[in-house]
């Protein structure tokens, strides 16, 4: 696995699918506080108006005065929003009120540019960025890929959730040729996998064969510990510590950082 590091800032991870209920934010929730378990200094973005990666690290969106979507407008900078987290992660929230500035950012020049523009201003607090994308291919989705370094695909191993990734992958292609050549595309985190049975084998064989796309491993198990865990404003790494899905994330973690 490959992908642009650079000198003057830090790891900007997208974690987009446009399929919901692919686990993306409990990707980028966990990833995130592995990150930081491992002494790295961690943003991470909810760029979802459903905001809940908000919610899911203790953050009531309804107590917000300030939040992504002013941050994207320009009418408020990104360290003026940022809010300290559990597990010792940053968090960039969202509310609903992502969803009305999106629609203004559609007729805006440069939209595309609004997020990385953004977050310029606090590039040097942190060693790597998660952005949290919503299930669309719209305007957010479009600034996250434009800010990121890296991409990576969670997938839920069933046939009709690979179905978009073909999408996905063209969306990628128009921004590398547009506004980010140097996005590296680091492959696919399998999610809500049952080993134990011959279809999710077969649907991450397909992935690999039709797209050309690396599968991350290991591949995060299907649990229930991952819907208990934002009731409690925390990770499983926090809920479940020695749970394998809590480990899953990690090793995953220990990857992106070999």
């Amino acid at each position: 696995m490959t992908s642009r590091t650079s000198p003057d800032g830090p790891r900007v991870l997208a974690v987009a699918n446009q399929k919901g209920g692919v686990a993306k934010t409990t990707t980028v929730a966990s990833l995130g506080a592995a990150l930081a378990q491992r002494g790295r200094r961690v943003l991470l973005v909810d760029l979802d108006p459903q905001a809940s990666l908000t919610f899911s690290l203790g953050v009531d969106p309804e107590d917000l005065d300030v939040a992504v979507g002013d941050v994207l407008l320009g009418e408020k900078d990104a360290g003026d929003a940022i809010v300290v987290a559990e597990e010792a992660v940053h968090l960039l929230p969202s509310t609903i009120d992502l969803a009305r500035a999106e629609e203004s950012l559609a007729s805006r020049t440069g939209r595309e540019h609004r997020l990385r523009a953004a977050l310029q201003g606090v590039l040097d607090d942190y060693d790597w960025i998660l952005l949290d994308c919503p299930p669309s291919l719209g305007v957010l989705t479009a600034a996250a890929l434009t800010a990121a370094t890296d991409l990576l695909i969670p997938l839920q191993c069933e046939t009709l959730a690979h179905r978009g990734v073909g999408q996905l992958l063209d969306t990628v292609h128009d921004v590398r040729a547009y506004t980010n050549p140097d996005l590296t595309v680091l492959g696919v985190l399998p999610t809500s996998y049952d080993g134990r049975t011959r279809h999710a084998r077969a649907v991450l064989e397909a992935i690999t064969e039709s797209y050309d796309l690396e599968v991350l491993e290991p591949p995060i198990p299907r649990s229930i510990r991952f819907a208990e865990a934002p009731a409690y404003g925390l990770s499983i790494l926090q809920t479940a510590t020695n749970h394998r899905g809590a480990q899953a994330y990690r090793d995953v973690a220990d990857r992106l950082l070999a």
